[in-house]
């Protein structure tokens, strides 16, 4: 049940739905522009869940590679092409373009059907302490066997 609300990697890339509720829209009943940012967000999080590395699960596990470690957005570059609606369902698409020694760079899409809404290029860094650390080996891995998909 869970994978299920976890979306699902299909062709190296992670594709999970959302539906658009009353709460996500604005006065003029378009999505808010920040509420996209929570979409791929939990696109962000599923993605690395179903590639084997909980985010919760890194920073609790004492004794291991990844203890106490965090992944945080460093940077991100948006674009909003088209807007969403109420009762509109989303398909919020992520997928790795770049791992490097403490970061990776994913790309997300948050499209409806065919058309892509929102366009994202997003940083993240893997903390421990408040400063960046090379990501683990065992990370590293899942995110470049995802690149070569």
């Amino acid at each position: 049940m869970t994978a299920h609300l976890d979306g699902e990697i299909r062709d190296g890339r992670h594709h999970m739905q959302v539906r658009v509720y009353y709460e996500d829209t604005d006065f003029s009943g378009i999505v808010y522009h920040a509420n996209y940012l929570r979409y791929m967000e939990r696109g962000r999080t599923n993605h690395l869940r179903l590639m084997g590395a909980e985010q919760q699960a890194l920073f609790d596990q004492p004794e291991t590679e990844g203890a106490g470690f965090a992944f945080v957005v460093r940077s991100m570059h948006l674009d909003f092409l088209k807007p969403a609606r109420m009762d509109d369902v989303l398909d919020v698409v992520t997928w790795p373009v770049a791992v490097k020694g403490a970061s990776i760079m994913l790309a997300q899409e948050v499209r409806r059907g065919e058309d892509v809404l929102v366009k994202a290029e997003v940083r993240v860094a893997f903390i421990s302490g408040g400063r960046a650390q090379p990501i683990p080996k065992s990370i590293r891995t899942l995110m470049k066997a995802d690149l070569i998909s």
